[in-house]
């Protein structure tokens, strides 16, 4: 009778609690990148270009406007095209 009181106390003490075995992390494989959206561009320079970013027009200092690419591979934020 005595050990069947101590069972009874030790499984309705909240510590005692049989616990679930802990989870397994779950790799998740990517078979597939998904493609960045962009456009290749010629530069000013010669060199096509990759971009992701609108093209834009900007003032020149000497008063006319400059076509450029924007948010390019390489860090580049602005890239001036060639027209």
């Amino acid at each position: 009778m005595k050990s069947l009181a101590m069972l009874f106390l030790a499984l309705s003490l909240p510590g005692s609690k049989v616990a679930a075995p802990p989870r397994l992390p779950v790799e998740h494989l990517t078979t597939q990148h998904a493609r960045e959206r962009g456009m290749w561009y010629m530069a000013e320079s010669g060199h096509a270009v990759f971009c992701y970013g609108p093209v834009m027009l900007m003032k020149q200092p000497d008063g006319g406007l400059q076509h450029v690419a924007t948010v390019c591979r390489g860090d580049q934020v602005m890239v001036p095209l060639k027209d």
